[in-house]
């Protein structure tokens, strides 16, 4: 008996450290979803913006004012693809979604892909999958850590497309949604071809003032166009990030449920324990008492 009970009560305490821990992780997830969160509504309005300002350049412009590296064609593709995950676990399904949509996106495409990862998790699962990796990126631990990775992830990419060895290049990561924590989602990034062209210029100005272009069209078109990468990749890894620490809450709050079931069963064990303890003590105590009592 007194086995059993110090067993549950290593079990208890273990059973409190952990759910200590998994609280912190609550808490550290709860505060890092806000800042994400901001910067995701903060470069939507952003985002709409550089995309008028293209559209209004392309309205405007002639064809020969887009750079020929960003109107040429090929007659061979070669596909690449940025897949946002994570580093750290404790995040459920997080990076196994991402992973599975990118490989069924790509596998439906013509010709072998070059990946990126972004996050180790993500890396592990694609490398398992079989899939071509071309490089690894550590995951951002901050808001302001998310401009240097996409400086490199923008170095990496024009690299490639300008020597010819990718030609279309995907994102993929999780968005945050209503209903469900988050969903997997893509974006065609490159290249920045007539569809792309004739998409942005074709989107209606939002008032009745017709716009015009200020600054040299050429000028306004390239710093528009650099902004445009720029804003896409940082949306991307910023609502990628909001969706981890989104799925890592949730995690948290199961483990957090589970840890209180268990406790309160253990609880429960212990208390039973004890009071049956208590019960053999007392008939013991009353039998010795009966047995004197008969003897004198």
């Amino acid at each position: 008996m007194s086995g059993s009970m110090a067993s549950l009560r290593r079990k208890i305490n273990s059973a409190g450290d952990l759910q200590s821990v998994v609280r912190t992780m609550k808490a550290l997830a709860a505060s890092s979803i806000g800042q994400y969160e901001q910067s995701v509504h903060a470069l939507a309005d952003y985002y709409r913006t550089v995309e008028l300002g293209l559209g209004v350049c392309f309205r405007l412009s002639t064809p020969g004012a887009i750079r020929p590296e960003q109107a040429r064609q090929t007659t061979q593709n070669t596909i690449g693809a940025i897949v946002f995950g994570s580093d750290q676990g404790l995040v459920g399904q997080f990076n196994e979604v991402v992973a599975e949509y990118a490989l069924k996106t790509l596998a439906a495409l013509p010709g072998t892909p070059q990946v990126w990862a972004v996050g180790e998790r993500v890396h592990a699962h694609l490398e398992d999958a079989g899939m071509p990796l071309m490089g690894l990126f550590a995951v951002p631990t901050s808001v302001k850590a998310i401009t240097p990775l996409v400086g490199q992830l923008i170095v990496e990419s024009e690299t490639n497309h300008g020597q010819g060895e990718v030609t279309e290049l995907l994102l993929f990561y999780n968005r945050p949604t209503l209903g469900v924590v988050y969903a997997p989602v893509n974006q065609r990034l490159l290249p920045l071809d007539d569809s792309w062209r004739k998409g942005l210029a074709e989107q209606p100005w939002p008032t009745k003032n017709l716009p015009e272009v200020m600054m040299d069209a050429t000028g306004a078109l390239r710093a528009l166009i650099s902004e445009y990468l720029f804003v896409s990749l940082f949306r991307a890894c910023a609502e990628s990030l909001a969706s981890e620490n989104a799925s890592r809450l949730a995690a948290m709050e199961r483990a957090d449920k589970n840890i209180d079931d268990l406790l309160e069963h253990f609880h429960a064990t212990f208390h039973r324990l004890r009071q049956t303890g208590i019960d053999e003590e007392l008939f013991d105590v009353i039998s010795g008492y009966e047995a004197l009592a008969q003897e004198k």
